[in-house]
Parts: C-alpha cells; structure tokens; sequence
C-alpha cells in the first residue's frame, strides 16, 4: 500500500479507518494512520490515545510511553493514560517506575483498599 492510502480521505474517514485495523488487530498500520492524525490535530486526546494502545499493542513500548507521557503533560488526570504508561513501563522492566502511575491510576479509579 502506497503512503497516500493512509493520507487519504477527511480526518473522521482517516480515524475510522484507523480504527478498523485496530479493532482487526493490525496495530502497526493503524500506528501508521494515527502518526498523521496526531500530527494534524495534536489536542485530541483520543487520537493520541488510540495511538499509544497501537504502539503498546505492537511492541513499539518507547514510542508508546511518548505518547502517554505527551497526553499525561496535557492533562495529568486521565485515567486510562496514567494506567497505560504504567503497564508500558512494566513492560519494559522499569518497575519502580511504573509504580507511582499504577498507584494513582488505581485510586482514580477507586480501586485503592
């Protein structure tokens, strides 16, 4: 498939589209489709979102934990980015690290004892 297929259509076309190969579990194509959406409209968390679970889901975990770390800065409080950097962190082997991010995904979610 050539570059412009992934380019092509309006941004809402682009996400659907990026999300068909997800939900069908190919997680580098839709990584390859989210990477411009990203780009284009760098405030949406869902985009970056989707982005960093196809980067986890494919093994990418450095470029996974940007992607959170770069949602995380914008808005400290989302949940599900807080767990998902912990859990790319493990992952990874880091954790000590990751704990801190396990702990407060946790008691946001009121999951804490």
């Amino acid at each position: 498939m050539s570059e412009t297929y992934y380019e092509f259509g309006t941004a809402a076309e682009r996400w659907d589209r990026a999300r068909m190969f997800f939900e069908a579990k190919e997680f580098p194509t839709a990584a390859r489709i989210l990477r411009g959406l990203v780009a284009e409209y760098p405030e949406q968390t869902a985009h970056r979102l989707l982005l960093a679970r196809a980067y986890y889901h494919s093994a990418q975990l450095r470029r996974a934990e940007t992607e959170l770390r770069a949602l995380l800065e914008r808005d400290p409080v989302e949940s599900y980015a807080r767990l998902m950097l912990g859990r790319t962190l493990e992952r990874q082997g880091r954790h000590g690290e990751a704990a801190p991010h396990l702990r407060m995904a946790a008691a946001m979610a009121g999951d804490l004892p």
